[in-house]
């Protein structure tokens, strides 16, 4: 039988625990997303960083970066990289995310509005009755008449107030219900 040596690692031994090797590389690109993470509540809103579960040492340093120009700036969204490696960035993460939404889903609200007053220029009493029946709260008569008003703007190359107005008037009275 052979004899063996010190240094060397029986692998058939399945007593042994198993080791999870990780690359540098990977590290490198975790260590980036944590930095990426960091940068992203650097650029917050204060009112918007109190919705983000954070530590106190985590907020004073992201608080301290948003002072910080320039290279401090940098060296700054390093150091909260490396905080954050320290704590758990599900709930950073998930609170982030729920801020990024709420923005696009008010964007997309925005451009139903637009295609709505489009539709009601185009398609008139009809649009009108449509919409009605989805939001009962509006002024049938001020549609129609911001509609005819639009309809007359365009017709002597006015500037668009009606059409502006449907906008405003949509935006008011479908966002607030």
């Amino acid at each position: 039988m052979a004899k063996k040596r010190h240094n060397e690692i029986d692998w058939t031994d399945e007593e042994e625990e198993e080791i999870i090797w990780v690359s540098k590389s990977e590290i490198k690109r975790d260590a980036e997303d944590l930095k990426k993470l960091g940068a992203s509540l650097v650029e917050l809103s204060a009112q918007k960083l109190e919705t983000v579960p954070l530590n106190d040492s985590l907020k004073d340093a992201v608080e301290l970066g948003q002072r910080l120009k320039m290279e401090a700036r940098r060296r700054q969204i390093q150091y909260i990289g490396k905080l954050l490696r320290k704590c758990d960035v599900e709930p950073i993460q998930e609170a982030l995310d729920k801020l990024n939404n709420t923005h696009k889903q008010q964007q997309a609200m925005l451009h139903k509005l637009e295609v709505i007053r489009e539709q009601l220029i185009e398609q008139g009493d009809g649009a009108i009755n449509e919409l009605m029946q989805e939001y009962p709260t509006l002024d049938r008569q001020k549609l129609r008449s911001l509609v005819r008003g639009t309809l007359k703007e365009r017709e002597n190359n006015k500037p668009p107030k009606n059409y502006r107005e449907i906008y405003q008037y949509l935006k008011m009275v479908i966002l607030d219900s």
